[in-house]
C-alpha cells in the first residue's frame, strides 16, 4: 500500500468516525438544527405529503478525480420513491454515507451519456442486487443510446450475474433485470401517484441530445439542469419551480488545471457550459425559492461571480447536501463537510 493510499483510507475512516460521533456539533456550527445520526441501513421511506427531499450525492465537474466533490449524481425522494439522477463516480459510496440502502434505488434518469455521469452504473446495478437485495428491475431513462449501454453492461458482467443468480447465491432474477427507456422527445416520462418527472432538452453544445429534469410532487418542485449552456428551454420549464439546481464552470480554474489543456480545448469546454455570471442571470429570471449549484466548483469565487448578476437565495455545490422542500426550503449540511472544510484551511 502506498503512502497516498494509506492517507486516503485514513481520511475516509476519520470522516466516518467524525460523522458518527459529532453530527449535532457540526449542525450547530453550520447554523442548522441538530439532526439524528443516519442509520447504517435506512428503512423504506414513507410518503411525506407535499414534500420533496433532495440529496446532492456528487457535485463535481467532469472526468477529473476529485476526492472532495464526487461525480455528478442527485437523489430525489418523493411519494415513497427514490429517484436517482445521473450516476457519476462515487454515487454508491455517497448513498452509503447518507444512510440510504443501495438496493432501494431502482429508478435512474440520465441527463446524457458522458462517462462522468454514468460511470458508477455498474456498481449500482450489481451491488444494489447482490449486496442490496434489490428484487425488482432497475429502470433507467436517458437519451438515445441508453438501452444499448445498459444491455452491454449486462453482457460485460454476464459471468458474475450467472454465478450469483443461477449457481451460488440464487439471488432473485428480477433484481438484475434492466428496463431501459430511450427518451425520444421531451415530456413527462414518469407519472405515478402524484409524482411526475418531466424530461426537457437542454443545450450541451455538440453533446446531444442532453436532458434536464423537473420533478413535481404535492405542489412542490425541483429542476435539475444537467450539463448545459444557457438554455431558454430550461428557463421555460423552470417557471414556478421551488428549487433550481444548475451547473456552472469556472473558466479560470479550467485554464489552470494540472493537465494544462490547450486554449482550443478550453474554449470548447466553456462553450458547452454555463459561467457563474450566466447562471446568475438564469437564477434571476427564474426566481426560485432557492438556487443551488451542482456540477460546479465548490469555491467562494463561483459564488462571488454569481452575485454579480443574482442576489437571491443561493447555495454552493456541496456533496451530501440535503434540501427539504415543503412550506419552507431547508438545507442540511452533512458532518463530512466539516472535515473537508478543515482540510481546505
Amino acid at each position: 500500500m502506498t503512502k497516498h493510499h494509506a492517507s486516503a483510507i485514513g481520511v475516509f475512516l476519520v470522516a466516518q468516525v467524525f460523522a458518527a460521533l459529532v453530527p449535532n456539533l457540526v449542525a450547530r456550527a453550520a447554523g442548522v438544527p441538530p439532526a439524528q445520526t443516519a442509520p447504517s441501513a435506512a428503512p423504506p421511506i414513507a410518503p411525506q405529503p407535499e414534500s420533496l427531499k433532495v440529496v446532492l450525492l456528487g457535485t463535481g465537474v467532469g472526468p477529473m478525480v476529485n476526492q472532495e466533490q464526487y461525480g455528478a449524481s442527485i437523489l430525489v425522494e418523493a411519494g415513497g420513491q427514490r429517484l436517482l439522477f445521473d450516476c457519476g463516480r462515487g454515487a454508491t459510496l455517497r448513498l452509503a454515507q447518507a444512510g440510504i440502502p443501495i438496493g432501494s434505488v431502482s429508478r435512474v434518469f440520465l441527463t446524457h451519456l458522458h462517462s462522468d455521469h454514468v460511470i458508477q452504473l455498474p456498481d449500482l446495478l450489481l451491488v444494489g442486487w447482490a449486496a442490496g437485495r434489490r428484487a425488482v428491475p432497475l429502470a433507467v431513462w436517458g437519451p438515445a443510446g441508453t438501452r444499448d449501454m445498459m444491455s452491454h453492461l449486462q453482457q460485460a458482467f454476464a459471468f458474475d450475474i450467472h454465478v450469483r443468480r443461477d449457481v451460488d447465491e440464487h439471488f432473485p432474477a428480477a433484481g438484475i433485470t434492466v428496463v431501459s427507456h430511450d427518451i425520444k422527445e421531451e415530456g413527462v416520462v414518469l407519472d405515478e401517484n402524484g409524482l411526475r418527472v418531466t424530461a426537457f432538452l437542454v443545450d450541451h453544445g455538440v453533446v446531444g441530445p442532453a436532458f434536464g429534469y423537473r420533478v413535481d410532487y404535492g405542489g412542490r418542485s425541483v429542476l435539475l439542469s444537467g450539463d448545459t449552456r444557457v438554455s431558454e428551454n430550461l428557463i421555460r420549464h423552470a417557471r414556478g419551480v421551488d428549487v433550481l439546481i444548475h451547473e456552472a464552470i469556472d473558466p479560470e480554474m479550467l485554464r489552470t488545471r494540472p493537465d494544462r489543456p490547450s486554449p482550443a480545448i478550453i474554449d470548447a469546454i466553456i462553450a458547452h457550459h454555463t459561467t457563474p455570471e450566466q447562471a446568475g442571470t438564469v437564477f434571476r429570471r427564474v426566481a426560485p425559492r432557492l438556487a443551488v449549484y451542482s456540477h460546479a466548483p465548490n469555491t467562494a469565487r463561483v459564488l462571488a461571480q454569481t452575485r454579480t448578476t443574482y442576489r437571491g437565495p443561493l447555495q454552493g455545490a456541496e456533496d451530501l447536501l440535503t434540501i427539504h422542500i415543503g412550506n419552507e426550503v431547508r438545507v442540511e449540511h452533512h458532518p463530512l463537510q466539516a472535515l473537508i472544510a478543515s482540510k481546505a484551511r
